[in-house]
């Protein structure tokens, strides 16, 4: 995989993998990973499409942004990322806090996408659960954010590889850009919200049966919104399915972008 640094048109820097050939797909990660953790995803779709994946502002190697951003920030910098790949519009996936990104450029910047897939989104959290990641942002914030409780969250029980290389990840996040990401993720889930049903290109909704923040029936909800939307629930894994079920998750992938395949020859 070819790793690079791209400068978007404010100067920022930005760390990208970028593997393949074919049409254009960029993956933006989840708060505290990295672009490494969509590998299972680089490695499938890279065989037929040009794979983009990037870390997000102040995670990996990318720069953060400046004061304290809120989503549509974010979504401002995918935008300029887009923009400075110049390859047109691209497809774009996104898991949890990328995923809040993908739909923020689905409903404000069309003209720079084809399709959306939403991995393990979040949208309009009930008061109980908006309480409880309000306070984890506040944590994280003064340093108090641990990892134990994302990775019980994300994993459960569960203490093989796949766990040991997320929380290296975790921990190796910056914690500037960790509490400015979590801190827009946090407040993120009704930005967008009102604007699901307006979105005219081609929505996917995935998530896992077990993931409680980012549940099934906020997927079917969202996918229902949508003129174009579609929902998929996969059962028996949590909030990192992209890792822990990459042969289903890759299989819905590839029919989401056959579907844009088979467009284009029509």
């Amino acid at each position: 995989m070819m790793s690079l640094t791209l400068r978007l048109s404010d100067g920022q820097a930005v760390h990208v993998i970028d593997e393949g050939a074919g049409p254009p797909v960029l993956l933006l990660h989840g708060v505290g990973l990295r672009a490494e953790v969509w590998e299972p995803q680089i490695a499938a779709l890279g065989a037929s499409h040009r794979v983009i994946a990037a870390d997000l502002p102040g995670h990996g190697t990318s720069a953060p942004l400046p004061g304290t951003p809120a989503l549509p920030d974010y979504v401002g910098w995918a935008a300029r990322l887009i923009t400075a790949l110049d390859l047109g519009p691209v497809a774009v996936a996104g898991h949890s806090m990328g995923a809040l990104i993908a739909l923020g450029l689905a409903v404000e910047r069309p003209d720079l996408i084809t399709r959306a897939a939403l991995i393990c989104p979040v949208y309009r959290r009930s008061p109980e659960a908006r309480t409880a990641v309000l306070t984890r942002a506040e944590e994280i914030s003064v340093g108090r954010g641990g990892i134990d409780g994302p990775l019980s969250r994300w994993f459960g029980d569960e203490t093989g590889r796949l766990r040991v290389q997320v929380a290296g990840w975790l921990r190796s996040v910056p914690q500037a850009g960790y509490a400015a990401a979590y801190r827009a993720f946090a407040t993120g889930d009704m930005v967008y919200a009102d604007g699901v049903k307006t979105i005219n290109r081609p929505l996917l909704v995935l998530t896992a049966d077990g993931d409680t923040n980012s549940s099934a029936a906020m997927a079917r909800e969202m996918a229902a919104l949508a003129p174009q939307g579609r929902a998929v629930v996969i059962p028996g894994h949590r909030h990192m399915v992209p890792l822990t079920a990459p042969d289903t998750v890759n299989a819905v992938l590839r029919d989401w972008l056959a579907d844009a395949r088979r467009e284009a020859a029509e």
